[in-house]
């Protein structure tokens, strides 16, 4: 389940029937003496004489949420936003509910009356008007690789041709012009092949963009612009339909990934903000990979708590030069029906690629060495496919669906 932030936190709130009992209102300073603003032979307790709570009426469309503010009078006139305590109720639960702090649910097409009641039974209503809201968004495609353009090889340039039979945005998965991700690599290698769709791309930053000759990857940054997000951090999000897309910077010695990071921080308040139904998230060092050249990456752990956390879908990432899917599953690499599906798509270009250990991690799915194409992801509203695009000459097939959380 994706995590829902109010924009107005009424602390200690409690939900439940009329005739639940009665629980505190906000407490004044602890030594204050009983004064006038008593009640109900309580030390230090404002007697409340109206509830008034707003908007009214509330407008809701199916499936989304808004939520209700109360001011609070007591009978000296002073006005509280914030009452410790009050019990929230609905009329009609079947068209809308609403939760311990006020944040109402549309349901289905109707109207209902949601009701805050104070501990001394004084109560304010709204009017709930829940109707259809706009049809669900379009089904967009992603199309995802890494580890693209060499000037000596020419899957490239086979793979730009994949994508020129395609619309859609292009997830460019990292090291993107090699050897060193210099101007010139980009000029001269990237930009005649992949280059042909840079208005469609966004990308995400691989370990030959931060080489030993660009350790701040600026030939990357200046060639991509805004697309590649701030220079000083190479993460950033977007929305592509129904879908929240995440980009992430896996240089970890460059940009940190560890909890409590700028990145991770910053990760951690996309995802609570987001209100799309559906995330995807993309980088370049898979955290868990069958590569004979790499092991699992531990430094994007934190990465992986985060989206577990909030209910990601799918993670894309490059570096292994193959391709391999993992079934859902957990940080811990433990199969869970709640879990994010990685896929590595490293075949984007770049030559010779890498073979596959023994002994397999678990839950990976599927796998292929040896293979160059383009992984077209079709992302509708709570769905998603994917169907692998191989280069002229070759006829790897691969595709799949699923349902986002």
């Amino acid at each position: 389940m994706k995590s829902f932030r109010p924009l107005l936190l009424l602390a200690a709130l409690s939900c439940g029937d009329p005739g639940a009992p009665a629980k505190p209102l906000l407490p004044v300073d602890p030594a204050a003496a009983r004064g006038p603003d008593a009640e109900d032979g309580r030390v230090g307790v404002r007697a409340i004489v109206s509830l008034v709570l707003s908007p009214n009426p509330v407008n809701v469309n199916v499936g989304a949420t808004a939520t209700v503010s109360v001011a609070a009078t007591s009978h000296t006139g002073a006005v509280y936003t914030n009452p410790s305590a009050a019990t929230w109720t609905t009329s009609n639960a079947a068209v809308a509910t609403v939760s311990s702090l006020g944040v109402v649910t549309g349901v289905s097409v109707g109207t209902a009356q949601v009701r805050a009641t104070a501990a001394n039974g004084v109560y304010g209503e709204t009017t709930v008007n829940v109707s259809n809201g706009p049809p669900p968004p379009a089904t967009q495609t992603l199309l995802a690789a890494g580890d693209i353009a060499m000037c000596t090889g020419t899957f490239d340039e086979a793979t730009a041709n994949v994508l020129d039979a395609q619309a859609g945005t292009i997830a460019a998965l990292g090291d993107l012009a090699y050897p060193s991700g210099t101007a010139t690599d980009f000029s001269t290698c990237y930009d005649p092949t992949w280059g042909r769709h840079k208005s469609r791309t966004r990308p995400a930053a691989g370990n030959h963009e931060y080489s030993t000759s660009n350790p701040t990857a600026a030939p990357y940054y200046a060639y991509f612009g805004s697309a590649a997000g701030n220079p000083s951090q190479g993460y950033y999000s977007y929305d592509l339909g129904a879908w929240h897309i995440v980009v992430l910077n896996s240089n970890c010695s460059v940009v940190a990934c560890a909890a409590g990071s700028a990145q991770e921080t910053w990760l951690r308040a996309d995802l609570a903000a987001t209100t799309q139904p559906c995330i995807l998230a993309y980088w370049h060092h898979p955290r868990f990979t069958s590569s004979s050249r790499y092991s699992n990456d531990a430094s994007v752990a934190p990465f992986w708590a985060a989206l577990y956390q909030y209910g990601a879908d799918i993670v894309l990432n490059g570096h292994a030069h193959q391709y391999e899917r993992f079934g859902l599953q957990n940080p811990s690499q433990q199969a869970d029906a709640n879990g994010i599906r990685q896929f590595t798509i490293g075949t984007g270009g770049r030559s010779p690629q890498d073979g596959f250990r023994s002994t397999i991690q678990p839950n990976s799915q599927r796998r292929a060495t040896g293979i160059y194409g383009v992984m077209k992801f079709t992302l509708g509203n709570g769905t998603y496919a994917w169907n692998f695009l191989p280069i002229a000459g070759q006829s790897f097939t691969e595709n799949g669906s699923g349902t986002c959380h």
